[in-house]
């Protein structure tokens, strides 16, 4: 599934691997890697793959799950897709609570002890999704873990997460990710020295020099 995944990825642009013309994300952080996971949306088959790997991944760790809630925005049309499958209960987490009517930040359903799975598109420091987390135990949820179609596998998410005793399982990660791409032709595999030295350090710039 991992490779199947990263290949969809791959094939529909949803990431792009730019190792000698690296992006500049919001952060300042020069990267090979650029992912935008809602494209995935627009591709049937793609999105099929995601939604049957998402709750396959639910089932398999969170067999106990009683909601999904998806993180805004980019994690809502995948709770909702995969709590179809499952046929459970789904919600948001908005970013801040509304400032007009109930001043909501969760919008669906929520009890205290209700178990609940938070889903994710992307997981790279894993800072965002975890207020999801921290709002979600505040309203009294118990949080069994989260899930996420790729992360860069960043130390500091491993880090973070632990901090936060919440696991995450991802459907396709960076490893798998950049092999694919020299399999498949789309980077040449001397690329993959500069790619495997980005994510051990994306604040050392020297990776560039590769």
């Amino acid at each position: 599934m991992e490779k199947t995944i990263a290949k969809d990825l791959l094939d529909i642009e949803a990431v792009f691997l730019r190792p000698n013309e690296p992006f500049t994300w919001a952060s300042g952080i020069k990267s090979p890697i650029y992912c935008d996971n809602r494209l995935t949306l627009s591709y049937p088959r793609v999105r099929n793959d995601i939604e049957q790997g998402l709750a396959h991944l639910i089932k398999e760790h969170y067999p106990s799950c009683e909601c999904l809630m998806g993180t805004a925005t980019a994690g809502i049309a995948h709770a909702a897709l995969a709590a179809d499958i499952l046929d459970l209960p789904m919600g948001y987490v908005r970013g801040g609570a509304k400032s007009h009517g109930r001043n909501n930040r969760i919008e669906g359903l929520v009890k205290p002890g209700m178990k609940v799975v938070v889903v994710e598109d992307l997981i790279s420091t894993g800072g965002s999704s975890l207020e999801c987390v921290d709002a979600l135990r505040e309203a009294g949820c118990e949080v069994l873990g989260m899930i996420a179609i790729f992360t860069y596998g960043l130390a500091d998410s491993t880090k973070n997460f632990a901090a936060k005793e919440c696991s995450f399982h991802t459907l396709t990660n960076y490893d798998t990710l950049i092999q694919v791409a020299v399999d498949h032709k789309y980077i040449e595999a001397a690329d993959l020295e500069k790619l495997k030295a980005w994510k051990k350090d994306p604040h050392d710039e020297s990776w560039m020099n590769k």
